[in-house]
């Protein structure tokens, strides 16, 4: 009798780490969903486009502003 209770609560375990599992993989994929959500929003929003529009403006000129000259110049007399 005391194996019938053991092994059932041992089971009872289990499962539950199951449910668990499942809705932490639930709420994990319902967290990911909102926040694409909220990314997309964002990027047609006016601030997303201003942010892109100086995220791009940014590179532009750190691709323009070093043109094989070294960063650093040494001269030496």
């Amino acid at each position: 009798m005391g194996c019938f209770f053991s092994c059932f609560n041992g089971g009872n375990k289990e499962q539950r780490k199951e449910q668990d599992r499942l809705a932490s993989a639930e709420a994990r994929a319902k967290a990911a969903e909102a926040a694409q959500k909220r990314q997309e929003q964002f990027e047609q929003s006016a601030a997303g486009r201003a942010a892109r529009a100086q995220v791009q403006a940014a590179a532009k000129q750190s691709a323009n502003s070093n043109k094989g000259e070294p960063v650093l110049k040494v001269f030496i007399t």
